[in-house]
């Protein structure tokens, strides 16, 4: 694989000279065109060490205009980096639709360092290869243009560059003695790396192997492509929006004539009602006051007490609320705090993005705000917006909110897999009981804010909302994330349950954690 990149390549000074100023002009040109795009552009950068990688990335940097890049280089994660997902620190730092992020040391460094050190084995090392691949392809179905360089160096090659950044004396800080002893481990690290290509080099981004002894040529080089393949995602973009503006122009083949009017009255052809997971639900039951305050009080105070064990063993806890408007989630989220410590919680209600969400893949403002170790975090609606009103609504198309649902379920893997207790609650109302809080609500001053016209608009595609939900449950309630149907006409069962769920899952983790 690597052979190609072991020719001694060069590309002559003097012709360097000749074509830089050229591929300065060129690349601002590609930025000023990409700003109006909904595209954004990341560049990963890896190989082997002394091949080029941050020269490279300072270069492009120097020849770019650098507000609308974003550039990172990762190191050992930080202890606030450590207390979420690894992935964490890499949705954070995507660059927004039109804009190109450059990354160095980015989500291959890890798995391929623990390879090569033996610290996983083969198929674990495929399964985290696996995981680069999925996020890759959300990223790029998304929109995003996906370029990936492995800088290479032949082994005498690249003991050659490492001496000489040695001799050098504004550059001898760059090696140290885990560079030479990666150069130990050459064949060990080409091998890794051999594989990582392999398996990851698909569809929407390929890996480009560059040779990196001579820097004239690896630049140039690493330019050109990065010219090739942005212009040729805007001219296809562009191409594309013109054939859809000409299938929207009206013309004699596809105009619906008019039927006439014979006076009968022949109403839509609609399928039965087919059953749901909503509606095997029992919403008949009741809770009476005395019995809710003691249930109240008992698992208020489990909560409290798995809690603070909870956060003196860091582990985190993340509660998913969605539900019809009007169904409590509210009260329910208000009932749980009550038994927390203020500083140990956050709570966070999502609507529509806003515009810095909107240049960003859909997850990345839920990334984002994932809490600290030992933190619990309540979100008040969520990625489920994806697949329930982005779905109905329109804002989505089928192929968008359809690829969603194993989206959804490889981020929600990764949160448990950090140890992240996940519950998610989807609580239930009747169309009846709904319009009687809305009645109520029209009706008290204080909560008058909180009914809307979308809120009695939703009302009429009840149907259509509920088979997004059975969807969503049959798609993404999973072993290590399932959903808890919650019955919500009576507000008093539906908290007890929510608390009763909340403290048995917390339990388990506490229980589970040594």
């Amino acid at each position: 694989m690597f052979e190609v990149a072991e020719l001694g390549r060069k590309i002559p000074k003097r012709e360097y000279r000749q074509r830089e100023p050229e591929m300065r002009q060129a690349l601002l040109e590609m930025q000023r065109q990409l700003l109006g795009s909904e595209a954004p552009v990341i560049v990963v950068f890896a190989g082997v060490d002394g091949a080029g990688k941050g020269e490279t990335v300072n270069l492009l940097n120097a020849w770019m205009d650098p507000r609308w890049l974003v550039t990172r280089a990762y190191t050992e994660p930080s202890q606030e980096e450590r207390e979420r997902p690894e992935y964490w620190r890499y949705w954070r730092d995507l660059p927004p639709r039109g804009q190109i992020g450059l990354f160095l040391s980015s989500w291959y460094s890890r798995p391929i360092l623990d390879r090569v050190y033996g610290r996983i084995s083969v198929a674990e090392f495929d399964e985290q290869l696996e995981r680069i691949v999925a996020f890759e392809r959300a990223l790029a179905l998304d929109g995003a243009i996906i370029l990936k360089f492995w800088m290479h160096l032949s082994r005498n090659a690249q003991k050659k560059r490492l001496k000489s950044l040695e001799k050098d004396p504004l550059l001898s800080w760059r090696v140290s003695k885990d560079d030479w002893k990666h150069w130990e481990m050459y064949a060990d690290f080409v091998g890794a790396a051999e594989r990582a290509i392999m398996k990851t080099s698909r569809g929407r981004a390929l890996w480009h192997i560059v040779e990196g002894e001579d820097s004239s040529y690896r630049c140039l080089t690493v330019g050109q492509r990065l010219l090739k393949d942005v212009r040729r995602h805007l001219d296809l973009r562009q191409a594309t929006h013109a054939v859809a503006e000409q299938l929207r122009q009206p013309s004699v083949e596809n105009t619906v004539l008019p039927v006439p009017d014979n006076g009968e009255d022949t109403p839509p052809v609609r399928r039965p009602d087919l059953p749901t997971v909503l509606s095997t639900l029992d919403m008949t039951s009741k809770l009476g006051k005395a019995e809710y305050r003691t249930a109240l009080q008992k698992h208020q105070g489990r909560l409290s007490r798995l809690q603070r064990a909870a956060h003196g063993k860091q582990i985190s806890t993340l509660v998913v609320f969605e539900g019809w408007d009007a169904a409590g989630k509210g009260g329910c989220i208000r009932r749980c705090t009550a038994a927390l410590d203020a500083r140990q919680y956050q709570v966070i209600p999502f609507a529509a993005p806003t515009d810095e969400e909107r240049a960003r893949h859909y997850l990345w403002r839920f990334w984002r705000d994932l809490g600290r170790a030992g933190r619990v975090t309540f979100y008040d609606r969520s990625w489920y917006g994806r697949v329930l009103v982005e779905r109905v609504e329109g804002f989505a198309s089928e192929e968008e909110w359809s690829r969603a649902y194993s989206e959804i379920v490889s981020f929600e893997e990764q949160l448990v897999e950090h140890g992240i207790v996940l519950v998610k609650f989807w609580l239930h109302i009747t169309p009846e009981e709904q319009l009687k809080r809305f009645h109520e609500r029209e009706e008290t001053p204080w909560k008058r804010w909180k009914l809307t016209d979308e809120d009695w608009r939703n009302r009429e595609k009840w149907s259509l909302y509920e088979q997004a939900v059975n969807d969503m449950v049959s798609h993404t309630s999973t072993s290590m994330a399932p959903w808890t149907l919650v019955e919500g006409d009576d507000k008093r069962t539906a908290r007890v349950k929510v608390l009763r769920t909340l403290a048995d899952r917390l339990e388990v983790a506490v229980k589970d954690t040594k």
